[in-house]
């Protein structure tokens, strides 16, 4: 496994797009890579969408024989109804998938894997790591474990805390159990941990139920800045000031700012950056140039975005 940080991965990105354009006189016959995404159902997936989108231009523009087809699906059964149709109209010389869940859609990548397909996972990993060629995400226990660690110390390794889940997928079982390792070496007791699936409305509908449940909650672990900006809000209209934290993940730009204004309850965050995808597509890409292939595990190091250093993690430009 090789672990980078956010700003290599974007080093990575833009070496290998520039592989791609120094030797397009190499590969001559066509070639296509088919990418499977989620739609834009909350804004980490939106950045995603939109990098996807910016990748497949740009290599079009540098290498005409690759056709990079972005497909995005709305839920887990759409995106294996996508994957069955993308198959079965072309030879897809390469798949790069992140997976709307990693169980279901583990047996139909598997599928295309065994038709000679090269395959790339980025993000939520697939049940059975053996199927990708190449990986690409974030490092997804160090996520949770990093803001378990930084929580536990403010906390005094004592209180009670609330923690809301993802989607259920092997990148939220990871970072889930990053966060809990931590926390069984303290006094902090979880008081309840539900799924919210990493949408604003959902998490803000649990962190209600949360509070009405609850009469003394030190912390939120939100597990991601989406579900983050749900549970703040329902704290402020619940009127309760014992909350001394509330935390997510993933580097939104909108709660970088809140890390940057020092902001009491939100001031730290984690990157989890959705240019990834980019960077998956460029290395896949990389495969038919007659370069060295680029295969294996590409993890992103996930230090604490802190006010000293929020200004590396944000991007006022980009969509999330």
């Amino acid at each position: 496994m090789t672990s980078i940080t956010k700003r290599a991965l974007g080093l990575l990105s833009a070496a290998s797009l520039a592989v791609l354009t120094t030797t397009s006189a190499l590969a001559q016959d066509k070639t296509t890579i088919a990418v499977s995404i989620p739609a834009a159902t909350h804004g980490w997936t939106g950045g995603v969408v939109y990098h996807a989108e910016q990748a497949a231009k740009e290599i079009k523009a540098a290498f005409p024989n690759i056709d990079v087809v972005v497909k995005t699906s709305p839920s887990a059964t759409a995106q294996v109804s996508a994957l069955e149709d993308l198959s079965a109209s072309q030879k897809l010389d390469a798949l790069v998938i992140l997976p709307f869940t990693s169980e279901e859609l583990t047996g139909p990548v598997e599928q295309v894997k065994a038709g000679g397909t090269f395959i790339a996972v980025v993000d939520r990993g697939l049940t059975d790591s053996s199927i990708h060629d190449l990986y690409v995400a974030g490092d997804n226990i160090a996520v949770g474990a990093n803001t378990a660690t930084w929580l536990a110390d403010k906390l005094g390794n004592k209180g009670n805390i609330v923690v809301l889940r993802g989607i259920p997928t092997v990148i939220d079982d990871e970072r889930i159990k990053g966060f809990t390792d931590v926390i069984k070496g303290t006094d902090i007791k979880i008081l309840d941990i539900q799924y919210a699936n990493w949408n604003q409305d959902q998490a803000f509908t649990l962190m209600q139920d949360y509070l009405a449940k609850y009469p003394q909650i030190d912390a939120v672990w939100a597990n991601d800045d989406d579900m983050l900006l749900g549970v703040r809000e329902a704290i402020k209209e619940s009127g309760r000031t014992e909350i001394k934290y509330a935390l997510g993940g993933n580097g939104m730009k909108e709660v970088i700012e809140l890390v940057k204004a020092k902001n009491p309850m939100t001031p730290i965050s984690t990157p989890y950056p959705p240019s990834m995808i980019k960077s998956a597509i460029y290395m896949t890409a990389a495969q038919f140039t007659g370069q060295a292939p680029m295969r294996g595990t590409f993890k992103l190091d996930a230090p604490l975005i802190t006010p000293e250093n929020a200004d590396q993690f944000y991007f006022p430009d980009s969509p999330f």
